[in-house]
């Protein structure tokens, strides 16, 4: 099992402990366990019980369960719990807004035993008078559960990719041919996928019975002619918007192409990536040979928004600056959770001090690497930052972001937002919708009068890189350039592995058109140094 399923199994375990009225202490411990695992990703594989012990907030007792976990897929004690709780009950716990306390009393009161049922009594108003629900709970429980109904059958292209570059070697080793792409959604790396699709210059019988599909992300495979197959391949990587802009343009994809540039060359096209061939004006920009050269990977040189043990991370501060190190980066920005974020271990102003003390001295120790005094902070109901001013002073830079309070009218979200970025100390927006793809829908915010504002307030937008938020929205980007206002590629990582989602990030910046000069974190560690000491002095902070 990988960390994520035991995560999940820990997680339904408390739950349904909590549905049935068991020890709240050990719901909570398991809980809190199950939420550690799943924030952190560690990897459990091969661990001991005494390594599994030796972890934070696992004791004896879950390890025990951990180790019969990977050994059995389930323990006792779940299965038991399964076994007296009906399917449906147990998929409603998956509803957002409602608790196994809740669910526990739908069940028992209303004899509601489905989605589907508790969705009917939604509509028929049974949700009422029931104690602890009310108007406003009924409604909200009606909206996710037809979130949820919409995102059935969609996967984070993160879930899809590492299936989707397993299938293009699967078929690459059946049908002996280096011709073999990716197509469709995966290949436009889109944020939600619901298919793989795949091209073959291969025109026998294709088995997919030996393929590993753990996720079970339904397969499309196009099969031609290896002449044929850079034709299929620029008509099968499009989107229908896309084709239909050619169409429009009265431009035909070339037969037997030679290549994907070469079919380009033919339809009097610049080259147009993957990712942009979504029917978004691309087809323009590349007959008028304006498609900007796109950020890339190799164009960043440091990670910003970054978690440690100092809140909810699981490394250390040195342990997360060395791995950035590692990766090649120059330079790491780290943003703990600020005080009013005590559910993760916010930071209170004496420990700011301590934790910039140690900053003082890993930068001694790991120079020329540099690491920046940062701070996650919340964004408060009315907009203000989560400290007075002599604490905000202190940082090199400070990411804003809102993380309670979710549930804001757009008029309320974007009045809220406004004052945070006009808010001198503010220096990146996070995450500025809080949405997490095909989970939670973002508060709606007045994009053009966002992103305006941090325009005229000099403050950065953040393209959170983490695989289920990817906020800002790409489709936002372009505004953004317009406007002037550079976009930072923030991983929000809570441990090492985290920084890896810079790639994801990466890969719907791209979508946007986003160029290295745009991208804040393309800057050097000198650079960005220089730029963090003159917006202080520009803004009169120092």
């Amino acid at each position: 099992m990988t960390t994520e399923d035991i995560a999940h199994a820990l997680k339904l375990t408390a739950q349904l402990m909590e549905l049935h009225g068991d020890n709240p202490f050990k719901v909570k411990s398991l809980s809190n366990a199950a939420y550690r695992l799943d924030k952190t990703g560690i990897d459990l594989a091969g661990k001991s019980l005494e390594e599994l012990e030796q972890i934070e907030g696992i004791g004896k007792g879950i390890a025990q369960k951990i180790i019969e976990l990977e050994q059995h897929g389930v323990t006792k004690e779940l299965q038991a719990l399964l076994d007296k709780t009906p399917a449906g009950v147990i998929e409603m716990l998956g509803v957002k807004g409602i608790g196994p306390k809740k669910v526990a009393q739908l069940w028992k009161e209303l004899e509601v035993e489905s989605v589907g049922e508790l969705l009917y009594a939604c509509h028929e108003n049974r949700l009422v008078d029931l104690k602890g629900f009310g108007t406003k709970t009924q409604e909200q429980v009606r909206k996710a559960i037809e979130f949820n109904m919409g995102a059935k059958g969609k996967f984070h292209y993160a879930t899809a990719e590492a299936t989707a570059q397993r299938l293009v070697e699967f078929l690459k080793a059946q049908c002996k041919t280096e011709l073999v792409s990716l197509a469709g959604a995966v290949r436009r790396k889109c944020e939600i996928v619901e298919s793989i699709e795949a091209v073959v210059a291969f025109e026998g019988d294709i088995s997919l019975d030996d393929f590993e599909n753990h996720h079970r992300v339904p397969v499309g495979i196009t099969q031609c002619t290896a002449g044929e197959f850079y034709t299929a391949l620029l008509t099968h990587s499009a989107s229908p918007e896309h084709l239909e802009q050619l169409e429009t343009a009265h431009i035909a994809i070339p037969a037997n192409a030679k290549s994907e540039e070469a079919g380009f060359a033919e339809m009097k096209l610049q080259y147009i990536e993957p990712e942009l061939r979504e029917g978004r004006g691309e087809i323009l920009l590349a007959q008028q040979n304006k498609i900007p050269q796109l950020v890339e990977m190799t164009d960043l040189r440091g990670i910003l928004h970054n978690h440690s043990t100092w809140s909810d991370g699981m490394h250390t501060l040195q342990e997360m600056a060395e791995h950035c190190k590692k990766l090649d980066y120059d330079y790491l920005g780290i943003c703990d959770h600020s005080q009013s974020a005590f559910y993760a271990n916010g930071l209170k102003a004496d420990r700011v001090a301590a934790q910039q003390e140690e900053i003082d001295a890993l930068n001694k120790k790991l120079a020329p690497f540099r690491i920046f005094k940062g701070i996650e902070s919340d964004i408060l109901h009315d907009g203000s930052l989560d400290y007075p001013e002599e604490i905000l002073k202190t940082f090199d830079f400070i990411v804003g972001s809102v993380h309670s309070g979710l549930k804001m009218d757009k008029e309320k979200a974007t009045t809220r937002l406004l004052r945070a970025i006009e808010n001198p100390y503010t220096t990146i927006l996070g995450h500025p919708t809080g949405r997490l793809l095909l989970s939670r829908e973002g508060y709606p915010v007045d994009h053009k009068k966002i992103i305006d504002a941090c325009a005229a307030n000099q403050v950065i937008i953040e393209l959170n890189a983490h695989p289920y938020r990817l906020d800002i929205d790409w489709r936002w980007i372009p505004y953004c350039l317009e406007k002037g206002v550079q976009i930072s590629i923030n991983p929000d990582a809570h441990e090492k592995d985290g920084l890896l989602d810079m790639y994801y990030g990466v890969c719907v910046a791209r979508k946007g058109m986003l160029t290295k000069d745009m991208c804040f974190n393309a800057l050097s560690g000198e650079e960005i140094s220089k730029y963090f000491t003159g917006i202080k002095k520009k803004k009169g902070l120092s």
